[in-house]
């Protein structure tokens, strides 16, 4: 369901003339966190040293996108025992390094850059999930829109999910919800970018 949505909101952007790029992390091979900044601050670097090691590292896929290429990013997660996936919190490891830059050498990666959440699930605790992805793309240094996440679950006591795939690509309400998210993001990035491209008096 967070992909259908997910897909639902990069169709709306690329109509509205924007550039999409889409990165499934479930097909991406990247090797967990292994924690080089426990030992030694100067030991995480950027990019992640696993990165710079292994050449069959995928993360810089990621860390490219956000770095570099994105002005908007959507991240979608299902909701796993209450929390957001395995696979997102693999990857908000391996983003140590964006945030350890700041710490370390006060070099801020992520500028003028937006970010905004699809949560959904069988099960509660949607805005526990959005808490967390809301407090830690902040320490990355994004910014978000007015109402920054959509959701949907099906509740705690919901057992009918073979009807749940179904029900969000048949909601009107939750694709009018992704298209505006987008168009809430979009317009957060075009007054972010038009700030940035300013001059100084």
């Amino acid at each position: 369901t967070s992909d259908a949505l997910l897909e639902i909101a990069l169709a709306h952007a690329a109509a509205s003339g924007f550039d999409t790029q889409l990165i499934k992390l479930n097909d991406l091979k990247f090797r967990h966190c292994e924690a080089y900044y426990s030992r030694s601050a100067e030991a995480c670097t950027w990019p992640c040293s696993i990165t710079q090691m292994d050449p069959a590292d995928q993360m810089d896929r990621v860390y490219e996108a956000l770095a570099h290429w994105a002005d908007v990013v959507l991240v979608a997660t299902p909701i796993r025992w209450g929390a957001a996936s395995s696979l997102y919190f693999k990857m908000a490891e391996r983003l140590n390094c964006v945030q350890n830059q700041v710490t370390i050498r006060d070099n801020v990666l992520i500028r003028n850059k937006v970010a905004a959440f699809i949560i959904t699930g069988g099960q509660d605790n949607i805005q526990g999930v959005a808490g967390q992805m809301l407090t830690f793309f902040s320490e990355l240094g994004f910014s978000f829109p007015q109402f920054p996440f959509i959701a949907h679950s099906r509740g705690w006591s919901a057992e009918d999910m073979e009807r749940n795939v179904d029900y969000v690509r048949n909601s009107r309400e939750l694709h009018q919800g992704a298209a505006e998210l987008v168009d809430r993001c979009m317009e957060l990035a075009n007054l972010l970018m038009a700030r940035a491209a300013k001059p100084e008096k």
